[in-house]
């Protein structure tokens, strides 16, 4: 029992320690001129869809829930976050070549598509993010709009 006692101790030490690590959450200023929501004037039902779905971790504009202050979820909310706006970020969606636009949006149609975004563990906590089909087939009518338009 006293071994036991000092396991559950020290894993609560090690857990109050992790806590002190610091995660950079701070967002950057976001420039409209560069935002895609801006850029391409979306329709306000799109928009909202997207900042609903995608803006969390696809964009300068998170919104870092209370959970993402806990260490070690901080670490996995950060990480996810990162790799989401090295693979597009809509902050600064002009900022992008027009390749670059091109592969993004193909990618983005296949991924919602193929239901991998918004990521389920993400919908879990995030309800507003779980998109019905019909409004999955918006987003992807969308984009496949300005595909076509080769506006991006």
């Amino acid at each position: 029992m006293q071994k036991f006692k000092k396991i559950v101790f020290w894993c609560l030490v090690g857990f109050a320690m992790i806590q002190f690590i610091p995660i950079d959450k701070v967002n950057k200023p976001v420039d409209k001129r560069k935002n895609f929501i801006e850029v391409k004037n979306t329709p306000a039902k799109i928009s909202e869809l997207i900042k609903n779905a995608c803006y969390d971790c696809h964009s300068d504009e998170t919104v870092y829930p209370k959970y993402a202050y806990i260490a070690p979820f901080s670490w996995s909310v950060k990480s996810h976050v990162n790799e989401g706006r090295e693979h597009l970020n809509f902050s600064v969606w002009a900022t992008y070549n027009d390749d670059l636009k091109k592969n993004m949006l193909t990618k983005s149609i296949q991924t919602i598509e193929s239901k991998i975004m918004p990521m389920p563990a993400y919908i879990i906590y995030h309800k507003e993010a779980n998109l019905t089909d019909a409004e999955r087939t918006l987003l992807i009518k969308y984009f496949e709009e300005i595909l076509k338009s080769e506006t991006y």
